[in-house]
């Protein structure tokens, strides 16, 4: 049943950011699989595992050469050659080994004379050689299911001869409720990493709120503005009227205003119009919506810096602060309320829990990627 507001767009309570996730959590599911090409497959998360034949289905060799077994080696050198039963065949990177051999020998390791081979060099078995198997393991996936495909990746999935992948790739409609800078300016920042992160972001400019709301063409809607409590701040209501509002009112600082929801099966996040609080809350509950959509994973692998100096924070609220590194320290930029000359300056973030007032000049702590 939808959530119901008497007036206005006034917050009962803050919802603790862990409460908020567990919703999320909850309520979010993966969208349907579907194949694309390889090549388009950038960025986007797989629905299963990536399983080929095994490769290569015989011995190649790696190197050009000579194709020699390297039992009959042991022991050469310059001043004692060991004579080779066979003369041995010329081979070239990627051909199949001949019968009988297991190694590849420097052109310089052999002497053809008079119709007689030598070893002057020891070769060691698999020497040059790419065994049966050993590009690619069939029992072994080249990637499993919910991680998040890298250029490499379709690189070594077209060298393996795949031609399509499934993935997962959530379509997210972007609407800024305001035409003001700062609010478009927000959009166009969540939109960049929706795509960066294996999404489809479509902006939306102009569009009537209720009407987007109620399209079904889209996996989730992200909304930018118009979640607090001014005269004209109607975005809240709308989703409760559409919808249902599940949260109004994050604990987290910048981002109080944020509020959550669906419309049908569709997750709504509903983002405050400032730049700094849009960022937070993106960054701190967006990820997780959007990972959940794609059926993977949003963490990121956090660095280990020392704070320069600390970082006060109000207990009962988790506080987003963003740091810029010098090495490995970490200086605090702002708190609250975040400059534009801190957002442009910062190259990491970090996330003091509601339960801490903060940390200590010297302290370690955990620096995320700033988008």
């Amino acid at each position: 049943m939808a959530a119901k507001l008497d007036s206005g767009q006034t917050i009962a309570r803050l919802t603790p950011l862990a409460e908020v996730l567990a919703k999320l959590e909850l309520g979010v599911r993966p969208v349907a699989p579907r194949a694309v090409d390889v090549a388009a497959a950038a960025g986007r998360t797989l629905a299963g595992d990536v399983l080929v034949p095994a490769r290569p289905s015989a011995a190649i060799a790696l190197v050009d050469g000579w194709a020699v077994s390297a039992e009959e080696t042991q022991g050469a050198g310059g001043y004692a050659p060991a004579s080779l039963a066979h003369m041995p065949q010329r081979i070239e990177s990627g051909q199949a080994m001949p019968p009988g051999t297991d190694s590849v020998a420097p052109f310089d390791a052999v002497q053809l004379s008079g119709g007689r081979a030598e070893a002057l060099a020891s070769v060691n078995a698999g020497e040059g050689v790419l065994a049966a198997g050993g590009d690619c393991d069939a029992p072994v996936p080249l990637r499993r299911a919910g991680e998040r495909l890298r250029l490499t990746d379709l690189a070594v999935f077209a060298a393996a001869g795949l031609a399509r992948v499934t993935v997962r790739e959530p379509r997210l409609h972007i609407l800024p409720v305001r035409g003001s800078a700062m609010v478009h300016a927000a959009a166009r920042l969540v939109a960049g990493d929706i795509e960066r992160r294996g999404g489809i972001a479509r902006l939306e400019t102009g569009r009537d709120l209720g009407l987007a709301f109620a399209s079904e063409n889209a996996d989730g809607i992200i909304v930018i503005g118009g979640t607090g409590s001014g005269r004209n701040d109607t975005s809240v209501q709308t989703l409760a009227r559409e919808g249902e509002l599940v949260v109004h009112g994050i604990a987290l600082t910048p981002g109080e205003t944020a509020a959550f929801g669906f419309v049908g099966p569709r997750p709504a996040l509903l983002l405050p119009g400032r730049l700094d609080a849009a960022l937070a809350v993106w960054l701190t509950v967006g990820r997780r919506l959007l990972a959940r959509l794609c059926g993977g994973d949003d963490s990121e692998p956090a660095a280990i810096a020392t704070l320069a100096r600390k970082v006060a924070s109000p207990v009962g609220l988790a506080e987003f602060v963003p740091v810029r590194r010098d090495g490995d320290a970490a200086e605090p930029l702002a708190g609250k309320y975040l400059p534009l000359s801190a957002l442009s300056r910062a190259d990491g973030w970090l996330l003091v829990p509601p339960d801490s007032e903060g940390y200590p000049e010297g302290a370690e702590v955990a620096i995320r990627p700033w988008p």
